[in-house]
């Protein structure tokens, strides 16, 4: 598995018209190579601006879709996917100060980068996580 931080800065979703939640979930789907196909990605696409009304940061969704198809075989109540949700949103939280859209995007969102920064820390936060929890993630 590569990091999707480093995937993500060398700008595989340019070009691509994704939203936050889809960025994640179509970079980690290349990344920590899931093997998702088309119609598992569109799952994201909802998700996107904090579902569309700024409540929790799609980039953040999405990173709970990637942990969930690392995580979970069968069921959520038969995994730890809630401990390992629970671990990346608080790291997430720490470093960015909110899980909410509206404060990340009024504290982060520019012009020019659009939600890029929040969706480069929530890469980071969850390749930090999935190296805590598989180890040998790549640069």
């Amino acid at each position: 598995m590569q990091s999707l931080a480093a995937l993500l800065e060398e700008g595989f979703t340019e070009g691509k018209d994704l939203n936050c939640a889809e960025s994640i979930l179509y970079g980690g789907n290349q990344a920590y190579e899931l093997g998702l196909d088309e119609s598992s990605l569109n799952l994201a696409a909802g998700f996107g601006g904090g579902m569309g009304i700024e409540a929790t940061c799609g980039a953040l969704t999405g990173s709970i879709m990637v942990l969930s198809s690392l995580f979970v075989e069968d069921r959520a109540h038969d995994s730890r996917i809630y401990d390992i949700d629970e671990k990346f949103l608080r790291e997430f939280e720490e470093k960015m100060g909110s899980i909410d859209c509206t404060p990340l995007k009024e504290g982060y969102r520019s012009e020019k980068r659009g939600c890029r920064d929040v969706i480069l820390a929530a890469a980071e936060v969850l390749d930090d996580v999935l190296e805590e929890e598989l180890g040998g993630l790549e640069g």
